[in-house]
């Protein structure tokens, strides 16, 4: 029996999926999107080619982190130039653009490569509950 191994210039039948954030835990609609994008869910599954489906995330506003995570966890970035290190804890950035939420935390469960720049672009994030993919009938996906 040989190993099935999907190849880059195959095309891959994509579907469309749609995932309801609203009070749901961050890491657990991060972890299924980035599944689900990154085909992981497929018996198709290969590391090196993007065999994933579309993702689409609703209510990102209204994700629940555990814990302190609220006014504790901190995001941090740097420009590179000398006191340039801006810092923000989760409140400020729910207020400002609650889609980086879900955005970052994907971002850090698909590879660093340009694999992974191609994967998120399949990620499409919407702070409220409408969206403007419906032509493409995405089916509902349930967050375990």
């Amino acid at each position: 029996m040989k190993t099935f191994s999907a190849k880059a210039q195959e095309q891959t039948n994509r579907q469309w999926y749609v995932i309801d954030a609203k009070d749901q835990i961050l890491g657990d609609v991060a972890l299924a999107a980035a599944n689900i994008i990154r085909g992981k869910t497929k018996p198709t599954f290969t590391p090196h080619v993007d065999t994933g489906d579309f993702v689409v995330v609703l209510n990102a506003a209204e994700v629940r982190l555990s814990g302190k995570k609220e006014q504790q966890k901190i995001y941090t970035s740097k420009k590179g130039f000398i006191g340039n290190q801006k810092v923000e804890n989760v409140e400020r950035v729910r207020q400002r653009r609650p889609e980086l939420l879900i955005e970052r935390a994907v971002k850090g469960m698909v590879p660093h490569t340009r694999l992974g720049r191609a994967v998120m672009k399949k990620l499409k994030i919407f702070s409220g509950a409408e969206h403007p993919h419906e032509a493409q009938n995405p089916k509902p996906f349930a967050v375990a």
